[in-house]
C-alpha cells in the first residue's frame, strides 16, 4: 500500500494538472531531472538524508511562490532539497530539520550566518513577531524587492504550469503595489485555544490571575500548529488593532467560560446610520466622505460596508470580500482599461457594450465597471451573494435592468446571458483559489466572448486554466476566432507577504 501512494505521488509530482506549494518544477530546477530519476529508480525519492532535528548549514538557492526559501543539502548530500522560512537567495543559513517529504524536508531558520546584504535590511521589519509569526515573509525586503519577486512568480507559474510555450506568453508587466504596505488589512481572523484541563483544575482558583501564561491569542507560529500570543497586526488596520485589544481583554476575564477554542473575526466597516443607511451616491463626494466613521464587525451575520472610490458596498461579515480596501480602485480601473485598451489595433466596429461578471461575489466588478457598459449581468451559484449583489446595485443608484445579478447553474452557467451578443460582451473571472473546472471551462470556449479578463488569487491555478483555455480552441478549430493571451500582470493585495493577485487577459482574434 504505502509503495502503491508512493507511485502515485510520484506520479502526480511531475504532472502540471495538480498545482503544488512545492511543484515538480522548483525541486527539478534545483536538482536536475538526472538525480531525481537516480533517487527515484532507486525508490530513495522518499528516504531523506538528513534526520530529524539535525542542525545543518544550507546556502540558499532561490524562493518557493509562498515566501519559502529553498536550499540544496550540502555534500555529499546535496541529491536533497531543505525548505525553511524566513531567508533570501544568496544567504548561508543554519537550520534545524523538523519534517520531511519527497525530495525535500522543512526545517526551522535558526540563524542567518552571512545575509544577502543587496536584500535584506532589519531595520525595515515593522513586527517584533517576524520572523515567528507565519502571517509575513517579506518585511526585510525593500517594497520593489517585494514586487519584483512577486512578478517573477508569476513567470515561473506560467513557465510551469500552463503548458503553453514560450511564443504564446507575453512579458509580465510589473507587479503593481499597494497604495499602503502596511495598516491595509480589513480583516483578520486571530484565534486561541480553550483552558487546558490541568489549567481548570488549578488557575481558575486563582482569581488574582488576569491573564493565564498559556492563553495565547493571536495567530500561528510559523512551521506549527501552535498559537502566539499577539497584541496587535501592523498590517491591519488600526480600528481592527484597537478593538483587537478590547477583545483580548474580554476573552482574558472570560476565558474559563469557553469549553472550546475559537475564531474570532474582526472586519473594519464604516459605520451604518440613519443618515447614510438609505442610497448613497446621491452625494459621493468629500463632504460624506469625511463623515464617514469606521468600526470594528466581529459577528459574521452582521452587514459590513466598504467604499470603493465613490461606490459603496455592504456584505455579510462572513462572506469574501477583497481584504485590502487601498488597491482596489487601482484594480478595477485595470480590468476596465484591458478591456477598453487605448491602443489602435483593438479600435474596432464592433465596440463592447456587454459586461459578464461570473463569480461576482458582492458585485465588486460588475459595479464599478457598469457605467461603461449597455448592460451588466452578474453570475452567482450563491443566493446570498446575488441578495447582496443586488442590494449594492440599487444601494449605489443603478438604473433598473442595467446591472442585474443572476443565478447560474453550474452545468449551463452562461444560459442566463444567452441574449448578449458574443462579439460585443467581455468576460471577467475572478474565481476561488482553486480556479476553473474544466465544466467551466468548456462553456467558456462555447460561449466564445470577444474579451475575458481572468483576475485571480492564486497564479498557478490561473496559469493552469489559461493554458487549458487556449489549448481547447486550438483544438476545436479558429473558424470562428482563437484566443490570445494578451497580457499578464501581479497586483499586491497583501504588501510584506509572498501573496500576488494576478490578471491575465485573452482577446479573440
Amino acid at each position: 500500500m504505502l509503495a502503491r501512494r508512493r507511485k502515485e505521488e510520484s506520479t502526480r509530482f511531475l504532472s502540471r494538472a495538480q498545482p503544488k506549494m512545492y511543484s515538480g518544477s522548483d525541486i527539478i530546477s534545483l536538482l536536475g531531472s538526472e538525480i531525481i530519476g537516480q533517487r527515484t529508480a532507486q525508490g530513495m525519492e522518499w528516504e531523506s538524508p538528513f534526520g530529524f532535528r539535525e542542525e545543518l548549514e544550507v546556502v540558499v538557492s532561490a524562493l518557493s511562490s509562498n515566501g519559502d526559501a529553498l536550499a540544496i543539502g550540502p555534500d555529499p548530500r546535496g541529491s536533497w532539497v531543505i525548505v525553511a522560512p524566513f531567508a533570501l537567495p544568496g544567504e548561508r543559513i543554519r537550520v534545524r530539520v523538523y519534517r520531511s517529504s519527497r525530495l525535500h524536508s522543512f526545517a526551522d531558520l535558526l540563524e542567518v550566518v552571512s545575509p544577502n546584504l543587496e536584500l535584506r535590511d532589519d531595520s525595515r521589519i515593522g513586527c517584533k513577531y517576524f520572523g515567528k509569526c507565519s502571517g509575513c515573509q517579506y518585511q526585510m525586503l525593500s517594497y520593489k524587492s517585494q514586487l519584483d519577486i512577486k512578478r517573477n512568480v508569476v513567470i515561473k507559474a506560467y513557465q510551469n504550469f500552463s503548458g503553453l510555450p514560450e511564443s504564446l506568453i507575453p512579458n509580465v508587466l510589473p507587479t503593481i503595489g499597494s497604495p499602503l504596505q502596511y495598516n491595509y488589512r480589513t480583516k483578520i481572523t486571530p484565534h486561541f485555544e480553550a483552558p487546558p484541563r490541568r489549567a481548570r483544575q488549578t488557575d481558575s482558583i486563582d482569581s488574582s490571575i488576569s491573564k493565564p501564561d498559556w492563553l495565547k491569542i493571536g495567530f500561528n507560529e510559523i512551521g506549527k500548529r501552535t498559537v502566539m500570543d499577539i497584541e496587535d497586526c501592523p498590517i491591519a488596520t488600526p480600528v481592527l488593532n484597537e478593538a483587537f485589544s478590547g477583545m483580548r481583554k474580554d476573552i482574558a476575564n472570560n476565558i474559563w467560560s469557553y469549553k472550546k477554542g475559537a475564531s474570532l473575526l474582526l472586519r473594519d466597516s464604516i459605520e451604518v446610520n440613519s443618515a447614510n443607511k438609505q442610497s448613497i451616491s446621491d452625494d459621493p463626494g468629500s463632504s460624506s466622505q469625511e463623515r464617514e466613521r469606521h468600526i470594528c464587525i466581529t459577528d459574521p451575520k452582521a452587514t459590513v460596508r466598504e467604499r470603493v472610490g465613490d461606490k459603496y458596498f455592504e456584505f455579510p461579515g462572513h462572506s469574501f470580500f477583497q481584504n485590502n480596501n487601498s488597491i482596489l480602485v487601482p484594480l478595477t480601473d485595470y480590468v476596465r482599461d484591458a478591456i477598453f485598451p487605448k491602443i489602435p489595433e483593438h479600435f474596432t466596429d464592433q465596440c463592447l457594450t456587454h459586461l459578464v461578471d461570473a463569480y461576482c461575489g458582492s458585485g465588486l466588478f460588475s459595479i464599478m465597471l457598469c457605467s461603461h457598459f449597455q448592460t451588466v449581468a452578474g453570475i452567482e451559484l450563491s443566493s446570498d451573494s446575488i441578495k447582496f449583489a443586488t442590494h449594492n446595485a440599487h444601494l449605489n443608484d443603478i438604473p433598473e435592468g442595467r446591472c442585474t445579478f443572476r443565478a447560474g447553474d453550474a452545468a449551463n452557467i452562461f444560459s442566463v446571458v444567452s441574449e448578449f451578443p458574443r462579439e460585443k460582451t467581455a468576460l471577467i473571472i475572478d474565481p476561488p483559489r482553486k480556479g476553473c473546472d474544466e465544466n467551466f471551462i468548456d462553456q467558456l470556449v462555447a460561449f466564445r466572448c470577444k474579451t475575458v479578463v481572468y483576475v485571480s488569487c492564486n497564479v498557478h491555478t490561473q496559469a493552469r486554466d489559461v493554458g487549458m483555455i487556449l489549448d481547447k480552441m486550438e483544438r476545436h478549430g479558429d473558424e470562428k476566432g482563437r484566443y490570445v493571451l494578451e497580457s499578464l500582470r501581479g497586483f499586491d493585495l497583501f504588501p510584506q507577504t509572498a501573496h500576488v493577485e494576478s490578471v491575465a487577459v485573452l482577446r479573440l482574434i
